[in-house]
């Protein structure tokens, strides 16, 4: 299922879960389905939750026989909701649930979608494509220090008054409509002209965009809204894993797992995140920075 998505950190999350036959599951960012086909393989049954109607489209085409025979539930629904999401769906109680935060390969490698700075597309990073809110907003009616709050907090970026400066000098000539405006942008306020290397492009991007992404999609408070509501849904035994690929997400689970811990609700089952083998690196490269937690629910 690759030309979709590559499941990260795969045999490590499977493991880790111990799935066993007729127990219920949740994939609450279904993707391409990866992660769930594993877990489907091993006799699991499973609720797929995802924002993204293209991975929905998707995994409901290659996995039509699995939801033909019940083991595979999808719906559309972003994973704040989860507990209203998987009591409609009659999974009361379930054995194990997934959050994996990353971006999926298809959003990045589809132009129109906005998320990469290295196609040109609309700037719109929208995983849910009916949200009002896109990239393109934010980067034309936030203020100055709107922005550089934006680009400093969420992104980290150590120049984030300078492209701030220069998304403002930018956009009182022409809207700033596309990723490949942004990037421009980005380039001159590192003082780089002419051509760029994809490499210098990334070093430079990534923060910036990465910070849109988590604000248009409201990131970080989902997954905090998420976390004790998955934790409600597990059954005594049961696991909740994330896989997150920056710092802000992985502070927060640690954060969250190590607040249910001094609460006697369980443990943290992974004592340092769990990261990639340089094998699976080697053959996903974004597979690098991902960093997966387990919980254990009492």
């Amino acid at each position: 299922m690759n030309d979709f998505h590559t499941p990260v950190l795969l045999k490590e999350v499977i493991g880790l879960l111990q799935v066993k036959r007729g127990k219920n599951y949740i994939d609450a960012t279904i993707g391409g389905g990866g992660h769930t086909e594993a877990i489907l393989s091993l006799g699991g049954k499973v609720l797929g939750i995802d924002i993204d109607q293209d991975a929905l489209d998707y995994v409901q085409k290659n996995l039509e026989l699995r939801i033909k025979n019940q083991e595979l539930v999808l719906e559309k629904g972003n994973f704040r909701d989860l507990e209203k999401i998987a009591h409609s769906k009659n999974f009361d109680s379930v054995a194990g649930i997934l959050f994996d935060l990353g971006i999926s390969s298809h959003q990045i490698n589809t132009p129109e979608r906005g998320f990469s700075f290295l196609k040109e597309g609309s700037l719109d990073m929208r995983m849910d494509k009916k949200s009002s809110v896109t990239a393109e907003v934010l980067v034309n009616l936030l203020g100055k220090g709107e922005l550089y709050d934006l680009f400093s907090k969420l992104g980290q970026e150590h120049r984030a008054w300078a492209i701030s400066n220069g998304i403002i000098r930018a956009r009182r000539v022409k809207a700033i409509q596309t990723t490949t405006d942004l990037a421009r942008i980005v380039a001159e306020s590192y003082g780089l002209k002419g051509e760029i290397s994809d490499f210098k492009k990334n070093q430079i991007n990534q923060k910036i965009f990465q910070a849109l992404r988590i604000a248009v999609n409201n990131e970080l408070e989902n997954i905090q809204v998420a976390l004790p509501q998955a934790l409600k849904l597990l059954e005594r035994g049961g696991k909740v894993a994330v896989i997150s690929f920056h710092s802000l997400e992985d502070g927060i689970v640690k954060r969250v797992f190590k607040n249910f811990e001094q609460k006697k609700m369980g443990k943290m089952i992974t004592e340092k995140p769990i990261e990639a083998d340089m094998d699976e690196i080697r053959k996903n490269p974004r597979s690098k920075s991902a960093k997966l937690r387990v919980f254990q629910k009492n």
